[in-house]
């Protein structure tokens, strides 16, 4: 399996973060994907990157949360001086999030475009945050479509339609843990999206999947999420383990 999606350098791993990926080797999960934030654990990010060559790899972008009025165009400098020097297999976590802070939107879709040229120009994927902003997210797709953009839509929680229209935009869905909430709805529509457009992720610390909800996530608990597929596709957990590994294979080109 692969963890598509985890913030595996957060200070909720400080005190135990090798028992933490030890855990999730242990469980079959084989390769990590982290996502950036901002400057100010870039550096965390890389040195885990460092510690687990074969294991981890890091992304590279300006999370929409830390899209702020007073620092928002150096920390994209901070981005761009960081895709410059090195490769990374996509760029994120980026887009727009409606649900902390509505007054940045404008600065929001400034970064988040700006972010999708690069993605463009480089021919990587884009990792989305989209919360609480999906016609806005989708508006700025719509205004850069182009043959390159591709990517994720983390942490997918939308309705059928919005699926729908993420995949016909050249894009696939991460499912973590919400699929398996009573509320989460995704699960009574995701048999209708083919498995080749989803991907595994936890988003960890974040959204713990049942029976651990509400506690730290960690990516050892991605065969709850892939076990939920079991049950939704009918497939067996080592089918849905395959084509789940090999989208984000294919995705991230490693």
């Amino acid at each position: 399996m692969i963890d598509t999606h985890t913030h595996l350098y957060s200070e909720e791993f400080d005190q135990d973060r090798k028992e933490t990926i030890g855990r999730a080797l242990n469980k079959g999960v084989s390769k990590f994907f982290l996502p950036a934030i901002d400057s100010e654990t870039h550096e965390k990010m890389l040195a885990l990157e460092s510690e687990f060559p074969n294991q981890i790899y890091s992304m590279m972008g300006l999370h929409p949360c830390y899209v702020k009025p007073e620092t928002w165009e150096n920390e994209l400098k901070l981005v761009q001086n960081y895709l410059n020097q090195r490769y990374f297999p996509a760029i994120g976590e980026i887009g727009i999030d409606l649900y902390w802070d509505k007054t940045t939107l404008d600065i929001q879709i400034k970064a988040f475009e700006q972010q999708i040229d690069w993605a463009i120009e480089r021919d990587l994927p884009i990792v989305i945050h989209t919360r609480e902003s999906f016609d806005e997210t989708f508006e700025v797709l719509e205004r850069k479509k182009h043959p390159k953009l591709r990517g994720i839509f983390h942490c997918f929680s939308g309705n059928l339609e919005q699926a729908k229209h993420a995949i016909d935009l050249n894009f696939i869905l991460g499912i973590g843990g919400v699929v398996t909430f009573k509320n989460g709805k995704i699960d009574q529509f995701l048999n209708e999206i083919p498995l080749e457009k989803i991907v595994l992720e936890t988003d960890s610390p974040y959204l713990a999947p049942v029976p651990h909800r509400g506690k730290r996530n960690e990516s050892a608990y991605l065969d709850l999420v892939a076990g939920k597929l079991v049950d939704i596709y009918g497939k067996d957990f080592s089918e849905i383990d395959r084509i789940t590994t090999e989208n984000a294979l294919q995705l991230f080109k490693i």
